[in-house]
């Protein structure tokens, strides 16, 4: 594997980390509609503690999944497209190389 590859991988590593919970990815999910949300707007209708919702917020920040901007007493959350826009194309990549893999060992087997 290049040195390059290496280092994409590496820097994919935390988003896709950050999106293995099930909490967060229904918070990127939710925040992916379109509007930014306040945390007590994510907490609506869920069984999950703004305590919980911050803490899980946080680390899809430092993934860089998701911003907030301080609007008045509140902050507003919303996604960061770029880095979700890179992890598809992370996924895409994983998935040409497994259908190149399937393709030589389909190759392999018919001869």
């Amino acid at each position: 594997m290049s040195r390059r590859n290496v280092s994409t991988l590496e820097q994919a590593a935390p988003v896709f980390a950050a999106l293995g919970d099930e909490t967060r990815l229904a918070l990127v999910h939710r925040l992916g509609q379109g509007r930014a949300l306040s945390i007590a707007r994510l907490t609506d209708e869920t069984r999950v503690t703004r305590q919980a919702v911050t803490k899980h917020l946080q680390v899809l920040e430092r993934a860089g999944l998701v911003r907030a901007e301080r609007q008045g007493r509140e902050r507003l959350w919303q996604v960061n497209p770029h880095r979700l826009n890179e992890a598809r194309r992370h996924l895409e990549q994983l998935a040409k190389q497994w259908d190149e893999a399937l393709e030589r060992l389909a190759a392999f087997v018919e001869h």
